[in-house]
């Protein structure tokens, strides 16, 4: 069913749901962007509908909500330990749809990783429900489509934000009786074709992948990427992370453990035990992400290629460097190689 609601009853509807729901979503905190007297948008729990922005895309991703930046796992003594409790409140999340396709490939990493469940994140993920924002233009710096992520029918509430109103297409009962309104004709809409376009390469077979990986388009990053991590920190789908222990004052058997998030992209983060290094150069680092969002994710899990084209790493990469223009490049290295062994 689908109702139209103004601004006024949305926000009675909002009062409503939050003694159930912690509700996310996009919001603007000002003075707080990466330059000066500039804002940043992130996803935080809303009050009221106008704290939701609508018309920008967020800085970074409604990942945050269930892998938090930082995160305590459990606290211990020198007898015993105890997990970190779980919110006892239900999560309602308003998401693209790229984001929305982007929690589905963290699910896969997280819950059927070779048959392990992550505990931390099942129990916020059981709890979760999604309110997806209509999307049909995009930004410049989205290609969603080229990654078929533009589409998804996996909500509870799908909305149309109009002026002062809502559109609003229920379809999860557990959230019916929260929307009881004017009956409307609401026919969701998806964006169909981005500005930025991408051509994923099919790597054929286990040779042209190794001279890939030798390829000398690689080492452009050494003098451009700064190793810095905003475009995975930013990334919809990253999933790396450190953990640390946090010892309070001067007792060492008192503590938690933390998890934080990480970047493959920062130097350091493959360290092992006896200085050994897998990734030594910005570009080693390079070839790595990009491999790994447009080829080794697709190859294990067989569905669909990690990245979902949302962009935020282009938007955030202080060396402007271009992901879409990266996967091209790749693509010219893979014609050159294919055209080597002819």
């Amino acid at each position: 069913m689908a109702y139209k609601f103004s601004y006024e009853k949305v926000n009675e509807i909002i009062k409503q749901l939050s003694k159930e729901y912690d509700i996310y979503a996009p919001k603007r905190f000002l003075k707080q962007g990466r330059y000066s007297d500039t804002d940043i948008v992130r996803y935080d729990k809303i009050e009221q509908v106008e704290d939701i922005v609508f018309d920008e895309k967020s800085d970074y991703a409604a990942k945050e909500i269930l892998s938090p930046i930082t995160q305590s796992l459990f606290y211990f003594t020198e007898d015993e330990f105890r997990e970190s409790k779980e919110k006892n409140k239900k999560i309602l999340i308003f998401m693209r749809p790229c984001d929305v396709n982007a929690m589905e490939r963290q699910d896969k990493i997280y819950l059927q990783n070779g048959g392990f469940s992550d505990i931390y994140y099942k129990r916020m993920r059981e709890k979760v429900k999604i309110a997806l924002i209509e999307c049909t233009e995009g930004w410049d710096t989205c290609f969603c489509v080229s990654m078929d992520c533009n589409k998804c029918n996996n909500y509870s509430i799908a909305i149309r934000n109009e002026s002062n109103s809502w559109l609003v297409d229920v379809k999860d009962d557990d959230l019916t009786d929260y929307f009881n309104g004017e009956e409307v004709d609401f026919q969701l809409k998806f964006i169909e074709e981005n500005e930025l376009k991408v051509n994923i390469p099919e790597i054929k077979n286990k040779n042209i992948l190794t001279k890939l990986k030798e390829h000398k388009m690689w080492e452009e990053y050494n003098k451009r990427c700064i190793s810095c991590g905003a475009c995975t920190t930013s990334c919809s789908t990253c999933t790396c992370f450190t953990t640390t222990d946090i010892i309070y004052n001067e007792n060492s058997n008192v503590g938690e453990r933390r998890r934080t998030t990480a970047s493959c992209q920062v130097a350091g983060f493959d360290n092992m035990a006896g200085g050994h290094m897998f990734r030594t150069t910005a570009g080693d680092r390079m070839r790595y992400k990009v491999l790994h969002k447009f080829y080794d994710y697709k190859k294990r899990f067989k569905d669909y290629h990690m990245c979902t084209g949302c962009g935020r790493c282009i938007d955030r990469c202080p060396e402007f460097i271009s992901i879409v223009a990266t996967v091209e490049k790749m693509n010219n290295a893979i014609l050159e190689i294919e055209k080597e062994e002819c």
